[in-house]
């Protein structure tokens, strides 16, 4: 029988989101097209995504029974099952019940060496696309909306051919950018972010104004509202700042100043760290600013501290503050260290002086963790009351 050459050349013919290469087909795009997709991105590092993709995930729970997640590139992991998983990706498995493999939801994990090999190496690139989008599709199965977080701005990565925007535009997605209150800096930086987004052909749905002074709220959102209005930009929420969910706990307090725990870590670890006092102030001082919440920073060898804060928790019946933080590497008394551990306050020693110790404690950059069950919550009610859920769910059609 006669060959039909364009039968053949028919029947030779990938799919459009395919490449051959040589014995496995790589994917360039999701294979999954329907379910919808929001991606994440912020104007820079800290100004609250994380937390706009928590509270995004609950409102969108009102809207999707099943909403995903999935972190394709993340910088800051930790070990989980023997894989390098972002922090974030094992914040929202913790949170919600994704019911997804955890590496699905965070598939590529940027390490200190990371970039001098791709550069090396640039052709990596496409195994790098193929895995990001089979973890989405994996992340996206069975679920009625995703949420695709994002690593930064819109250039964030970029050196390795994987930018923000390059992300959403390969993942097919619309895009919500995230900026730190105010009117001026936010909107010209969204416009900034706008202008990557729009290059790759990403339309960015939405606008998240975070950590709004309260009494500026009605302001940011009148004016930031007219300046992203002429961006083509709708104003998803205006968010106040909740200086809860600026405070460490202990545990972090303790890792940022590489110290190690003396006594009552289990209790210790999850003290919310309000507000800290220096203890070079006399004992009757430290006891009039005690309080729940309060860190207690001095050296090991100042007694008269240590014991106003052992009596006021033994005479209040409750602990009287968050915990004591020795500094200088000066351990106390042994004798001292028994009345230490008569008592219920965690107590953790650190090298810094305590002036040291004190600035490095209120420059910390706080991530929600998952054993933060104290914020959670408290992010749900936020972004639920001040997202408009109309704009929102216009934005996911």
């Amino acid at each position: 029988m006669a060959q039909n050459p364009a039968a053949n050349s028919k029947a030779r013919r990938k799919p459009a989101n395919l490449v051959l290469d040589e014995e496995r087909l790589l994917l360039e795009t999701p294979e999954n097209r329907t379910t919808p997709r929001i991606f994440v991105a912020a104007t820079r590092q800290n100004e609250g995504k994380t937390t706009s993709c928590l509270g995004l995930h609950f409102v969108l729970s009102t809207m999707f029974r099943h909403v995903g997640y999935i972190k394709p590139i993340g910088q800051r992991f930790v070990e989980v099952g023997g894989l390098m998983i972002d922090e974030d990706s094992v914040l929202f498995d913790s949170v919600f019940d994704t019911d997804v493999p955890i590496e699905a939801m965070s598939p590529i994990a940027i390490d200190p060496t990371f970039t001098r090999r791709f550069l090396t190496d640039p052709t990596q690139s496409r195994y790098l696309v193929d895995r990001m989008c089979r973890a989405f599709d994996r992340a996206a199965y069975a679920k009625d909306a995703i949420i695709i977080e994002g690593s930064g701005h819109a250039g964030v990565g970029a050196v390795c051919d994987l930018s923000n925007a390059q992300v959403a535009r390969i993942l097919g997605a619309k895009a919500i950018i995230v900026s730190s209150g105010g009117i001026g800096r936010p909107v010209d930086e969204i416009a900034l972010n706008k202008s990557l987004f729009d290059k790759y052909g990403v339309e960015v749905v939405g606008a998240v104004l975070n950590k709004v002074l309260p009494d500026k709220m009605d302001v940011v959102r009148e004016y930031a509202g007219r300046g992203l209005a002429r961006l083509g930009v709708p104003l998803l929420a205006v968010i106040p700042e909740e200086k809860r969910l600026r405070a460490p706990n202990f545990g972090q307090v303790l890792e940022e100043l590489s110290g190690r725990w003396l006594h009552a870590e289990e209790p210790g670890r999850l003290q919310r760290v309000d507000k800290v006092i220096i203890g070079a102030m006399s004992a009757k001082g430290v006891v009039d600013h005690l309080q729940p919440g309060t860190l207690i920073i001095c050296p090991g060898d100042r007694e008269d501290v240590i014991l106003a804060a052992i009596a006021a928790t033994a005479i209040s019946g409750r602990q009287a503050a968050a915990g004591i933080m020795l500094t200088h590497g000066i351990m106390p008394h042994p004798k001292m260290m028994d009345l230490i551990t008569r008592t219920g306050l965690p107590v953790a020693i650190c090298e810094p002086d305590s002036y040291t110790a004190a600035s490095r404690i209120y420059s910390m950059t706080v991530k929600t963790q998952p054993q933060d069950t104290d914020k959670i919550p408290l992010i749900r009610d936020l972004v639920m009351e001040h997202m408009d859920k109309e704009l929102l769910a216009a934005a996911m059609r």
